[in-house]
């Protein structure tokens, strides 16, 4: 078995104190099994040299990180990373902040993440590169000699050609994608779009089954929607619903039923319309008022970046605007809490909603609404309200699902949620536990390694993903 090298812009380093996430749970078992190396950067900024990359074996694998100068800092990661690409692939044309400057930024780290990493590369690693930050890397490899089997997986959305072609010199960029052997995406829409862009702005034709002609080379396309430990999560849901802070939490709602949302402090999640959509669900529905808390975590991200301050902002005014109107001595209508909270709480917290709110403006895929879903009691669930515009929407079709721009819309759906007869409730829980379980987080590393090991010149038979309907 190849051993398999994993790329990303940050590194899950073990016993580094930091919040394990959702790529850190994923692919370290198939590390661990295959031994390996994960190398990215290490969350250093030095006004000069950043020194030498540092390495931590752990479990048969290597976690090898570098640092990054503050002007490459600024120009890759806040400049062309977040301020460029992460707007445009998010459908955010009017707040990308382009500057050629940044764009040479993004090109020189990539440049810079190749040079320290060909060193430790053999003929037969297979090399895994994760998302947006990463574009131009295997073209960066190539132009060195590496002929690996090297695939790509973006874990945001990708939007169709009408959009990307907006974004400058796209086609410098995003044609550097074809340098991987196999191109992941979330969901089947996001595959069809880069399709669409290969064969429409670069004119490569259709080779056997989903992959295009590019050169000598074929590359393959493929939809690996990314899940969570569904038995894992409900088991330490069950847990932790029994654990000291849910039990005061829950406690201190006296008896009210609670709805949850749980998103990073982003644009793209739809927070200021979620809490509109809240506001007209009182206004809508008074005899809800004081029989109802609504339960937002946010923790705030990327701070330094003027649009994630302006949304901060924003979203604390409108929950102030909302206390202040409808709350009363006895009962707060919002808390809103910007403190990141253990996988544990947030299963238990989970477990005890009525409720989610998992309306992102648009998201490629979005596992809070799986991992609330695979945290409820199945004799007494809560109900997930999902935009139709996360990825997370094309699986769990039997949530409630609304259009995160309709806050009339959405109010209607958290009333109906939270009047839903346990019946449906269940029926509802059922479907969308199945739906993960089929397909749960332990299989989607092994498939995504499964299509991109096969030789080059055959066919890549991507394993299948179980969707909505499907036996």
């Amino acid at each position: 078995m190849a051993r398999l090298v994993v790329v990303s812009n940050r590194v899950g380093v073990p016993d580094s104190g930091a919040r394990a996430g959702g790529l850190e749970v994923s692919i370290r078992p198939a590390l661990r099994r295959r031994g390996g190396v994960w190398f990215g950067w290490s969350g250093r900024v030095a006004d000069d040299d950043p020194g030498p990359a540092k390495t931590i074996e752990r479990d048969n694998v290597s976690y090898v990180t570098i640092g990054l100068r503050k002007d490459d800092y600024e120009e890759f990661y806040n400049g062309f990373a977040n301020r460029v690409l992460w707007p445009i692939l998010h459908y955010r044309l009017d707040l990308a902040e382009f500057t050629r400057r940044d764009l040479g930024g993004y090109f020189r780290v990539n440049e810079f993440f190749a040079s320290n990493l060909e060193g430790m590369l053999t003929p037969d690693d297979v090399i895994w590169v994760h998302d947006y930050h990463l574009i131009p890397l295997a073209k960066a490899l190539r132009e060195r000699g590496h002929k690996n089997r090297i695939g790509f997986f973006i874990h945001i959305p990708c939007p169709p050609p009408e959009i990307l072609t907006a974004l400058p010199n796209h086609e410098q960029l995003i044609p550097a994608l074809c340098h991987y052997d196999l191109i992941g995406f979330q969901t089947e829409v996001d595959a069809t779009n880069f399709s669409r862009y290969l064969a429409n702005e670069c004119g490569l034709s259709w080779a056997q089954g989903n992959s295009f002609h590019f050169g000598s080379r074929v590359v393959q396309i493929g939809t690996f929607p990314v899940g969570v430990e569904t038995e894992g999560l409900a088991r330490l849901a069950r847990r932790a619903i029994e654990s000291e802070f849910v039990r005061e939490v829950l406690d201190s709602l006296s008896g009210r039923a609670m709805i949850i949302g749980v998103d990073r402090l982003d644009y793209s999640k739809g927070l200021p319309e979620r809490m509109n959509a809240y506001e007209r669900f009182l206004t809508n529905f008074p005899d809800w008022r004081g029989k109802v808390t609504y339960l937002q975590i946010t923790p705030h991200s990327r701070a330094e970046i003027p649009e994630y301050s302006d949304i901060g902002r924003l979203v604390g005014e409108t929950v102030g605007r909302i206390n202040g109107t409808f709350g009363e001595a006895s009962w707060t209508p919002v808390r809103y809490i910007n403190k990141a909270h253990s996988r544990t709480a947030l299963a238990g917290l989970y477990r005890g909603a009525r409720a989610a709110l998992v309306t992102p403006l648009r998201d490629g895929m979005n596992l809070v609404a799986k991992e609330f879903v695979a945290s409820q009691n199945a004799n007494d669930p809560g109900v997930l309200i999902l935009s139709r515009f996360a990825g997370a929407a094309h699986e769990c079709t039997s949530a409630l699902l609304v259009n995160p721009y309709d806050s009339e819309g959405v109010a209607i759906a958290i009333n109906r949620a939270l009047a839903m007869p346990l019946e449906e409730r269940r029926a509802r829980h059922a479907a969308n536990f199945k739906m993960l379980a089929a397909n749960d987080l332990s299989h989607w590393a092994e498939r995504f390694l499964a299509a991109l090991e096969h030789p080059p010149g055959e066919a890549v038979v991507v394993p299948p993903v179980r969707v909505a309907g499907s036996r």
